[in-house]
């Protein structure tokens, strides 16, 4: 007994110290997206989106980590522009439609029209919704709905997920 409960207090600990980290995860994207039988135009292997993506965003995007709070530059943004997805570049959200929501997160009131995907995500001992890139099918984030009007929803986005365009004069 006293071994079974070394080695499953073990296993613990190992997950609890990956949840630790920069970027975590608790399940397999490919699962996920297998499950949810979506097709998506661009599509890659893994091999393709490492050339293309930086460690951290194949993390997130494609392995469906999340990035710590408060270390993202995009969190700060206040200029007038549009966030891109950072695997295919589709405008996913504008400036006009964030706001501070004090999680640590980019958070939007709304997605740009027919940007995003959802399927429910029921990670972490929790039922979820997940939302992502309708394109490509990178993961984005999670949508809650304790959000400021119009809509009430709260689309809590990674950073690391998305790239920032300044409007133009």
């Amino acid at each position: 007994m006293r071994r079974r409960e070394v080695l499953f207090g073990g296993a613990g600990a190992v997950v609890l110290a990956g949840a630790g980290g920069a970027l975590w995860s608790l399940r397999s994207p490919r699962a996920a997206l297998a499950a949810s039988a979506e097709v998506f135009e661009i599509t890659k292997t893994d091999e393709e989106w490492r050339a293309l993506l930086s460690d951290a965003q194949f993390e997130v995007l494609r392995e469906e980590g999340t990035e710590r709070a408060f270390t993202s530059p995009l969190n700060d943004e206040k200029r007038k522009g549009v966030f891109h997805c950072a695997g295919c570049d589709l405008p996913v959200y504008s400036s006009e439609k964030k706001y501070d929501s004090g999680t640590g997160w980019p958070s939007f009131w709304d997605a740009e029209p027919h940007a995003v995907g959802m399927r429910e995500d029921n990670s972490f001992f929790m039922t979820r919704n997940e939302c992502h890139c309708r394109r490509c099918g990178g993961h984005l984030g999670h949508i809650f709905d304790d959000g400021p009007q119009p809509t009430g929803l709260r689309h809590c986005i990674n950073g690391v997920a998305m790239t920032f365009k300044p409007a133009t004069a």
